[in-house]
């Protein structure tokens, strides 16, 4: 029997609620958030990506390469991709696959490749597939074929589920249609860097819990297809809301989030799993999780640091407390001389700008070094990727080593910060290998020697470790409660994407040098930031935030 509904590949990687709410007839008269323009920019840079290799694969590919045409029809799409796969060409990309009413679903693949008596898919990704290593299955792109692949002496796979399950959707409508190539069942994948493609093994047992990557997309396909069929049918809802990391930038939030206040829903102080088995052992809202006693505690399926921390946590949210303080008195590493640091980068391309906000604490003949305090940036303006990346990067690891250096010389402390260092020690690092060799450029093993010194302090690791904050720990959340707050309203890493592109014209205009200053002004924003978070937390104004033994 047919599915009332057809799914496309991402339902499997999406929000069963999302899924829920996208196929309930009611739902869609409800006002929906305005569409993220950071997300709207992502799209568009793939879509991008997307136009720009098939244009290079078919130059490379030569005759047996076709085009479905993209501004068509979705039935005509579908149609000539299946005279195209019927008439056995070698490359078939933007191709629309014959939808599947039986099974329920749709969709389309970047690219097919004929392999044997069918075809295997291809998708074509704007992020990084491969890291160094070792292991990785990859052919080249002039022979983007599976039996082609070789193991890569220097390349490792990265974990990326959703690519996968995305390439077990388009095998199902492969199958469905009988033009799936015989044999084991793979699925390419071409990254940002354009220079391979990486092939997965969707067959073989290598998911948690002894699955396949089949396997594990059939037991997800199938619960969002009763999920989209409950809702479509208006029947009992099979997804109820619940606050999880997805909701920040869902179109669906305000409507969830409507729901959850209004049940006072435990899911709004703790989220993902641990607000599930909350409620399966019988407690609902953020009321009933403040009133849980020890004694309770110890029947929850939740170690006991969390549930103290859960506790609290509804206690402060009852209280509309931004944050408690976990410990009587606040302590920050500081040092005679400070560098905040804070690098924008521009999604895998690269990080353009490295800006620093030098300043002493102690005072003193000493303590001269030279240097002016406050801000000073070392960017590159070439659109990314570019070997300018390399000076700016070499400019800024030099003066920041400098200032070190000349600090330890004098027999004082230093210390730099960060807000969160995932981002900036990893692209102090990727720079440090990309460039390695270039003028300025240190090893990575300097860098990791750095990093890893108690000179380098992420403050978001101190944040998290003094306060608890019912409302995250982002620094646009905790530093208003400093007193800081961002000269630009619409400060903010997503919108940060559109003023680069703007910045270096990346769009076919040309350079917009206000929107450079933009960026600038919003990278110094941020490394004022966190001083101002550091000086806080060091001052009398701290106790002015609650304690948790007060609560």
């Amino acid at each position: 029997m047919d599915s009332e509904v057809l799914l496309d590949g991402g339902v499997v990687t999406r929000c069963r609620r999302r899924v829920h709410l996208e196929h309930e007839p009611t739902a869609r008269a409800v006002p929906q958030a305005p569409p993220d323009p950071g997300v709207e920019q992502r799209i568009a840079d793939a879509t991008e990506h997307r136009r720009d290799l098939a244009d290079r694969l078919g130059r490379l590919l030569g005759p047996g390469w076709t085009e479905i045409p993209r501004e068509a029809s979705r039935s005509s799409r579908e149609r000539a991709t299946l005279a195209a796969m019927r008439a056995a060409v070698p490359y078939v990309s933007a191709a629309q696959l014959p939808q599947d009413a039986t099974g329920g679903r749709r969709g389309g693949v970047d690219l097919l490749v004929r392999s044997g008596d069918g075809y295997v898919p291809v998708l074509v990704v704007r992020h990084k597939v491969t890291d160094p290593g070792r292991g990785a299955r990859t052919s080249p792109l002039t022979d983007p074929q599976p039996h082609s692949a070789r193991a890569d002496p220097s390349r490792k796979g990265r974990a990326q589920p959703r690519d996968q399950l995305r390439l077990a959707h388009s095998v199902r409508l492969l199958q469905a249609c009988g033009m799936h190539a015989s044999g084991h069942v793979v699925g390419g994948v071409i990254g940002s860097d354009a220079d391979v493609v990486l092939w997965h093994d969707l067959e073989t047992p290598n998911c948690p819990g002894g699955h396949s990557v089949l396997s594990e997309y059939d037991e997800r396909f199938a619960d969002r297809l009763a999920v989209a069929g409950a809702a479509a049918s208006e029947a009992e809802p099979l997804a109820r809301p619940s606050r999880i990391s997805e909701c920040k930038g869902c179109p669906w939030w305000p409507v969830c989030e409507q729901e959850l206040r209004a049940a006072r829903d435990v899911s709004l102080v703790v989220r993902g799993e641990d607000a599930v088995l909350l409620r399966d052992a019988g407690v609902s809202t953020v009321d009933e999780l403040a009133q849980v006693t020890p004694a309770v505690a110890e029947a929850l399926p939740l170690s006991a640091a969390k549930v103290s921390d859960a506790v609290l946590l509804a206690k402060a949210w009852l209280r509309d407390l931004p944050l408690v303080r976990r410990v009587p008195s606040l302590d920050v590493p500081r040092g005679d001389v400070e560098v905040d640091v804070d690098m924008e980068s521009y999604a895998d391309s690269g990080a353009y700008l490295w800006g620093c906000w030098l300043s002493r604490t102690a005072t003193g003949t000493e303590t001269d070094l030279g240097e002016v305090e406050g801000y000073r940036s070392f960017a590159t303006w070439d659109p990314l990727p570019s070997d300018d990346e390399a000076r700016s990067f070499a400019e800024f690891w030099s003066w920041f080593t400098s200032v070190r250096d000349r600090t330890r010389a004098r027999g004082l402390t230093f210390r730099a910060y960060c807000y969160n260092e995932l981002a900036e020690n990893r692209w102090m690092l990727a720079s440090a290998e990309r460039f390695a060799g270039k003028p300025g450029i240190p090893t990575v093993e300097e860098v990791r020697e750095f990093i890893d010194s108690d000179e380098w302090v992420d403050l978001f690791a101190v944040v998290s470790d003094r306060f608890l904050c019912p409302n995250g720990k982002g620094l646009k959340v905790i530093a208003p409660n400093a007193g800081f707050s961002w000269r630009d309203a619409q400060a903010g890493g997503e919108n940060s994407m559109r003023w680069y592109r703007d910045a270096v014209g990346l769009d076919g205009a040309a350079p917009n040098e206000s929107q450079r200053q933009r960026l600038l002004q919003y990278n110094e924003d941020d490394v004022r930031a966190t001083l101002a978070i550091r000086r806080w937390m060091s001052a009398e104004a701290q106790y002015r935030v609650p304690y948790v033994g007060d609560l």
